[in-house]
């Protein structure tokens, strides 16, 4: 049954270069399942009946006892010694074939929607730059202190196309193990080094199944703290990753003016992640019947029960519809708890087109994300009805810090916001993007704090507003961002750095005693912080710093030719 365990009749031919005498050197130490004989196959044969006919034996005897009104706890002694079968047979299998059937069945799951040929799947190469395909399988292992002559079969096994890359975490067992043959798989195949790309030093584990397939290695991204960010009362320091100069430092100095003033001020305004399915019906008369439908505020408490059954946190808040000939979009919101939620609210529409698919049999789901939600892109009805967490964060800036701190004066901010951030973005025919660089801060903290870093597309969604305070004395200074999709559990906050970063807040995990608490709290902080980097940039821009201060900080004079890698 196990087709590893058997070895070919005929060895495979030697590769030329030396080829054959490391083939000699890598073959696998003989194992005691080699010699398995004929019997062991008999033995899985009884034991496979025994299982299925005990199993069949009692439900049958069951059913009888159910139409005869006959207790079932009353046995009898047939009754008994099929319920013994049952459990022995099932123990005998679930040890012959361990964990590692397990592994591998799941493994080859989650792949189906994108691997179409395993046993052909090489790394998207052109056909003549690949080696000749190795007639021996791989065998299976399990031992986590392999010799490298077994690492070099499997390595060459990989490149040859005979071993899926994507299973050389669950034939292996050591995930650790498993990146570095893939590793060099890939240098072989492709020809390039990827020295400079760093393997020890991360959990390879803690990936798995989660974040990331098949990986080689992992990207070093410095992470800088900018703060104290006075906000609300509360003090954060805020962990920012990102290869841009300047950048760290311009928040921090916004955040050092905010500090001055006495601080900022959030308020949260929405909390809902959507996902809008598009469906088709035979004619638009069709679609505009189930679009009165679920317009009906009858009809809403009956699919927000069914939408919430999904999961404990999802609530179901609303549906709006849209109609394109007899296509109809059908935009779901729901609160997620702090989550980010995409899978939640996914999970709460199936449901709902399930059970409408009763009511409407000739509804054709065409695809559970019709792009009327929208994830990833930038669009209008985001930037106009939010999506995630909706924020508004305010802060009056004393006359006194503009001129020290920022070194500028707040008629000249006004003016600039009004040319640059308003009236330019306007001429630029903007979607979301009335500000100044919202999205360098929101990708930086997103980065650090293991957010989804595509949803910085609308996440950065933002318009910076300045106005004279005072009797033009004061700045009065506020971002308004109706999209921030965050999540404190889940996806790449589970990783030991980016949860150290989510713990330096005050944010890591979930609010136990009030769940979506942490989500709320992470998404004002970084208003909060893209309102300090709006500040100091402005203010760079208002006394033409800019260009100064990138040359100062973003540029090295270290001479790295000598330290950069070839290949």
């Amino acid at each position: 049954m196990d087709v590893h365990r058997r070895r070919p009749a005929k060895a495979p031919p030697p590769r030329t270069g030396g080829g054959a005498q490391r083939q000699k050197h890598s073959q696998p130490s003989p194992r005691a399942s080699d010699a398995l004989p004929l019997p062991l196959y008999l033995t899985n044969t009884i034991f496979f009946t025994l299982f299925f006919s005990a199993a069949y034996f009692l439900l049958h005897s069951w059913r009888d006892k159910i139409r005869t009104s006959t207790p079932l706890h009353v046995v009898t002694l047939y009754e008994i010694g099929a319920i013994v079968s049952l459990m022995a047979s099932f123990i005998y299998l679930i040890g012959f074939f361990g964990i590692d059937f397990v592994q591998s069945f799941i493994a080859r799951s989650s792949h189906d929607d994108w691997d179409v040929d395993d046993q052909n799947e090489r790394f998207f190469i052109p056909e003549d730059s690949r080696r000749d395909p190795m007639p021996m399988p791989m065998p299976k292992l399990v031992d986590q202190n392999p010799s490298s002559e077994v690492d070099e079969e499997i390595i060459e096994s990989v490149v040859a196309g005979i071993t899926p890359s994507h299973l050389i975490e669950s034939k292996l067992g050591d995930c650790k193990r498993a990146a570095a043959i893939r590793r060099e798989a890939v240098q072989r195949v492709t020809g390039r080094s990827l020295v400079g790309l760093p393997l020890d030093g991360f959990d390879y584990e803690s990936i798995l199944g989660r974040c990331c397939e098949m990986p080689v290695g992992y990207v070093q991204i410095p992470v800088g703290i900018a703060g104290p960010l006075l906000l609300d009362g509360r003090e954060y320091s805020v962990p920012m990753a990102t290869t841009e100069g300047c950048l760290v430092a311009s928040t921090n100095r916004g955040c050092k003016a905010i500090f001055a003033s006495g601080g900022a001020s959030s308020e949260l305004l929405g909390d809902g992640m959507t996902r809008a399915p598009v469906v088709r019906f035979g004619s638009a008369k069709r679609a505009a019947e189930l679009k009165f439908f679920l317009d009906d505020p009858v009809n809403f408490e009956t699919i927000a029960v069914v939408f919430n059954s999904s999961s404990r946190f999802a609530r179901l808040q609303g549906i709006r519809c849209t109609i394109a000939g007899k296509n109809l979009y059908i935009r779901f919101t729901c609160s997620t708890g702090d989550a980010m939620g995409m899978n939640m609210v996914s999970k709460g529409v199936q449901n709902v087109l399930d059970t409408l698919q009763n009511d409407f049999p000739d509804m054709d789901v065409i695809a559970i994300s019709g792009n009327f939600c929208s994830d990833k892109k930038p669009a209008a009805v985001n930037w106009i009805e939010g999506r995630g967490k909706s924020v508004v964060c305010e802060a009056i800036i004393k006359e006194e810090v503009v001129r020290k701190v920022l070194k500028t004066n707040v008629a000249a901010l006004v003016e600039l916001n009004m040319l640059k951030n308003l009236t330019g973005s306007a001429m630029a025919g903007a979607l979301g993007g009335f500000n100044a660089h919202a999205s360098n801060i929101v990708s930086a903290v997103f980065l650090a704090t293991g957010q989804d870093p595509a949803q910085n597309v609308e996440s950065s969604h933002c318009i910076t507003m300045m106005e004279a305070f005072k009797g033009g004395k004061d700045l009065h200074i506020s971002v308004t961002m109706p999209c921030i999709e965050v999540g404190t559990i889940g996806g790449g906050t589970q990783l030991a750095s980016q949860s150290a970063c989510l713990n330096l807040l005050g944010v890591k995990g979930s609010n136990k005693e009030s769940p979506g608490l942490n989500s709320r709290l992470l998404a004002t902080i970084i208003a909060g912080s893209v309102l300090a980097g709006e500040l100091s940039l402005m203010s760079a821009l208002a006394e033409g710093q800019l260009v100064k201060s990138h040359m100062k900080y973003n540029r090295s004079s270290k001479d790295v030719s000598a330290t950069t890698p070839k290949g």
